[in-house]
């Protein structure tokens, strides 16, 4: 790995003078020229931006000041995280030319901690898919293997740091949206436990479920990344109002002593490639001090279902504003209701729609309680079998994904096989619970393979230290020239 590749290496060249944020920037601006063409990680590079920031960030340098933790490091931000002045587009038609008023918490965060943002990055539409296939800006393609998809919704941040255009980006993270691309592309992907991250700012898909995580090549990245943007904000009521602890403070620490859970009844569908990872990994893990300990989640298997009513049924009602009235995309009609459905029409792509109308399905009148507050009981039953769980557990771990990445298309034409991407990452959604996806190996075709490590509300500490072990981990397997 290049130092340019290693946010806390530049962020501590640049604040010591060692490194110029200006030569930092064009380094990656010369990255993206070569590839974006190849792999469309963005849909908006502002380079004319970044270099204005990157240069007050070197002035901070030469006036003896300090520019802050993340000072002169290139940072990509989902297309679905409000930037001012700057076309924030979810990845749809219906938000085009949609240029928001006001900064989101993190891009603020960001900005005072002395990163520089590079551009946007592609999505599927408004969050919704697991490939990067569904955006209305055309697809983004895996680094790796540009035949392969790099896995969704934050695919185009997932393929920005894999491509080495940014080495720090930025995803969401509503059912696995961060830990499945950064499996499929190889990188560290992180979801922190709900409200420990603040959501103003971010356009909603579900907003039980959504929360804005970070991608970076490697653990002590993530950390650096989380304590910048973790901490309590106003502006989101559901931000957790808890002292940060130092998220870097354990990685050196190693298992020894730690119980690993290893769920006996998860569901199955993981390729045999995977398995053979993830039963690796918990030997790692045994092997460095930690206790293997079998556990169970019962209703771990009931949540994808739960999910894909609880999904659609809050995206249904946060997509309603999008009405061709307000802002975004107007499409004229003779009275106000054609004007509304030929705007929606136009503006939506299918799998949006798809879940819109299930959404709108599950929550009408004779079959909310049937489908809604049926999804709600199974959401509590899961919350109370992962705490069963972690009182004999201190982290859990599963695959982050059945499967290496796929090709484009292989999975378009049958929406629920592509729903089962997400098997492994959606319960920490429903339950609220950090998770983070770890490089550990590869697959089939010499693909990479991502372990997943789960933890409880407010676990991140333990649960980085547990990554960095399996990264550490990762490095001897992949010396030892296991395939």
């Amino acid at each position: 790995m290049s130092p340019f590749d290693s946010a806390s290496e530049i962020a501590a060249g640049v604040r010591s003078g060692d490194l110029k944020a200006v030569d930092v920037l064009e380094q990656h601006l010369a990255r993206i020229d070569a590839r974006e063409t190849e792999i469309h990680a963005f849909n908006l590079v502002i380079a004319d931006a970044a270099r204005q920031q990157a240069a007050a960030v070197d002035a901070i340098v030469a006036a003896g000041g300090d520019p802050g933790p993340l000072a002169g490091v290139p940072v990509a931000l989902k297309d679905n995280m409000c930037t001012r002045g700057v076309p924030t587009t979810c990845s749809s038609k219906i938000l085009a030319d949609w240029k928001p008023p006001y900064d989101g918490t993190v891009v603020s965060l960001l900005q005072r901690a002395g990163a520089v943002a590079i551009g946007k990055t592609n999505l599927d539409e408004f969050a919704m898919g697991s490939s990067t296939e569904n955006s209305a800006f055309g697809p983004t393609r895996n680094p790796l293997d540009t035949d392969l998809v790099p896995g969704g919704s934050s695919g185009g941040s997932a393929a920005a740091v894999a491509a080495g255009f940014a080495p720090l980006s930025f995803g969401s993270d509503t059912g696995g949206s961060i830990r499945q691309p950064a499996a499929l592309c190889g990188v560290v992907g992180v979801k922190p436990t709900y409200g420990r991250v603040s959501r103003y700012g971010l356009v909603a898909f579900a907003s039980s479920l959504d929360q804005i995580g970070p991608f970076t090549h490697t653990v002590a990245d993530a950390a650096l990344a989380l304590q910048v943007v973790c901490g309590h904000d106003p502006h989101d009521s559901t931000s957790i109002a808890e002292p940060l602890p130092d998220y870097s403070a354990l990685l050196e620490r190693g298992v020894e002593g730690l119980r690993v859970g290893r769920i006996t009844d998860l569901p199955a569908g993981a390729d045999p490639d995977v398995a053979e990872r993830i039963e690796q990994a918990f030997d790692a893990l045994a092997a460095a001090g930690a206790t293997i300990v079998d556990v169970e989640v019962p209703a771990f298997t009931y949540g994808l279902t739960a999910y894909y009513i609880i999904a659609p049924a809050e995206a249904s009602s946060n997509l309603a504003r999008y009405d061709g009235v307000r802002y975004g995309l107007r499409v004229d009609a003779p009275d106000t209701h054609a004007m509304y459905s030929a705007t929606r029409a136009a503006g939506f792509g299918d799998e949006v729609k798809r879940r819109i109308l299930l959404g709108t399905y599950a929550l009408s009148a004779g079959y909310y309680d049937a489908y809604y507050g049926k999804a709600l009981r199974i959401r509590r039953l899961m919350a109370d079998d992962f705490a069963k769980a972690y009182a004999q557990a201190d982290v859990l771990l599963t695959p982050s994904s059945p499967s290496v990445a796929f090709p484009f298309g292989s999975k378009t034409a049958d929406p629920f096989a592509m729903y089962l991407c997400d098997t492994y990452t959606i319960p920490a959604n429903l339950t609220g619970e950090p998770g983070m996806s770890v490089p550990f190996g590869t697959g089939q075709n010499d693909l990479p393979v991502g372990v997943q490590v789960l933890a409880p509300a407010l676990g991140e500490p333990v649960m980085l230290q547990v990554a960095a072990e399996l990264e550490r981990a990762a490095t001897d397997l992949t010396a030892g020239g296991a395939s």
